[in-house]
């Protein structure tokens, strides 16, 4: 598949466009010019964003990959010289190409996979808050009435003891207004907050957070501002802040980021992650699948241990039309026209159709996205961790069971909201709060 990033804007959608050029404007921005993103073209559709002019490479192929790149006589200098090696996480290092022998970080990648072979080194990707073409969310924020209430609703209880490392766009300051909000620990206050108008991708943790809180009132959530450039983050520079958060305790990891791959390969420096994570016993992933209405892996939802959540329709009975799909989803949950807390302020979409279009926010919004469908997975592994007493992992193992025994022929195994009541014969009952929870019983 070809691998092009001239005229990349050649037979694609205006607001695919709008966005990869957003993106690639806050990076430069943010950087003064020093970090360049391109977007690596495929047939008919963007494949993926990278930095140019820096790969990742496994530890173990680092000696024979500088000796692909760079001159004998010039490896020790490499090595030495401040800036041109960084480690990411134990086994993946982050190399930056001089230029000289091979000039984009494509070429550079294509000579070391024709002599070592793929997945050696790849791309340095961008990921970005789970979403379309190029994930983002798969709708701008809407509209929602003065104050509304969040649906799905909020359960009464449910998530005590139950710790969710979140990583996002940040935690508006004023979000404790909301009642289901407050106590949510805010890693890194969003900086958008209070800004007009509304930065785009502002609120995005916060709606996320609301969501996850709204089924799993009582867990303990840690929000943090990791994807603040343009709701997205490097690779390198988000892996190591991930490793660190290990030493948190969280019961829950909670990821609503998501790429595509060159080659559709894994994540390298996810992957090594996901290494250390299996060393704290009952600790599970959760991530979208995102946006792309594709059947295509995206990355790192795609990997066998964690938790993949695409999203279901308003009828909640159907795939909505954006979510990712395939074997390497796992469940699917509602995602589109939720309701949830949001900024307060003028909004001015930047994506076409809408470019340019003011909207108006009251504290709330209606947005649809595998973003908005995952917490809800993530909420009720919760709840039923406070409930049961499993660790994360019995009880996702358990939701997912479930999932499959409510199968929708056609989109997959579904989780709805439920406040996990019982019946007589118990098994789960229709929920009462309000939140939309579907009875599971057939038996009484």
């Amino acid at each position: 598949m070809p691998e092009q990033t001239d005229n990349w804007q050649e037979g694609l959608k205006p607001r695919l466009v709008d966005e990869i050029e957003y993106i690639i404007d806050a990076f430069r921005c943010a950087s003064d010019g020093r970090i360049r993103i391109k977007p690596a073209r495929g047939d008919h559709r963007i494949d993926y964003l990278y930095a140019e002019g820096q790969i990742l490479v496994r530890d173990e192929y680092l000696g024979q990959v500088l000796g692909i790149l760079e001159p004998e006589t010039d490896q020790d200098e490499v090595r030495t010289t401040p800036g041109r090696l960084r480690r990411v996480i134990a086994g993946v290092t982050l190399l930056t190409l001089a230029g000289e022998r091979f000039p984009t970080v494509l070429e550079a990648l294509e000579e070391i996979d024709r002599l070592l072979g793929r997945g050696i080194a790849t791309p340095d990707h961008v990921l970005t808050v789970a979403g379309e073409g190029i994930p983002c969310p798969a709708t701008e924020p809407q509209e929602a009435y003065d104050e509304i209430e969040p649906y799905p609703s909020v359960c009464p209880d449910g998530g005590g003891g139950v710790l969710i490392y979140m990583d996002d766009t940040g935690l508006l300051t004023d979000a404790a207004t909301h009642s289901w909000l407050a106590g949510v620990d805010a890693g890194n206050v969003d900086p958008g907050n209070g800004q007009e108008p509304i930065p785009p991708y502002t609120g995005h943790g916060t709606f996320v957070a609301g969501v996850l809180r709204c089924m799993a009132p009582a867990a303990d959530v840690i929000v943090t501002n990791v994807f603040d450039v343009a709701g997205s983050r490097l690779e390198s520079d988000w892996i190591p802040r991930l490793e660190a958060a290990l030493g948190l305790g969280a019961d829950i990891f909670h990821l609503t980021v998501s790429t595509h791959t060159r080659h559709d390969h894994p994540l390298i420096t996810f992957q090594k992650w996901l290494s250390h994570l299996r060393e704290y016993g009952g600790v599970i992933c959760v991530v979208a699948a995102g946006n792309d209405s594709s059947r295509r892996p995206s990355w790192p939802a795609a990997f066998s241990e964690v938790v993949s959540v695409g999203a279901l329709a308003r009828d909640w009975r159907s795939r909505a039309s954006f979510s990712n799909f395939g074997g390497w989803v796992d469940v699917y949950a509602p995602g589109r026209d939720l309701i949830n807390a949001y900024a307060t302020g003028t909004y001015v979409c930047q994506f076409a159709p809408y470019a340019g279009k003011e909207r108006h926010f009251y504290g709330m919004a209606k947005w649809s996205g595998t973003s908005f469908s995952t917490p809800i997975v993530t909420g009720l592994i919760a709840a039923r961790m406070s409930r049961t007493g499993e660790n994360g992992r019995q009880a996702a193992a358990a939701l997912l069971a479930e999932a499959r025994r409510a199968a929708i022929p056609g989109v997959g195994p579904i989780l709805l909201p439920s406040c996990g009541g019982q019946d007589a014969c118990g098994k789960r009952a229709e929920c009462g709060c309000g939140c939309g929870g579907q009875p599971r019983c057939r038996d009484c």
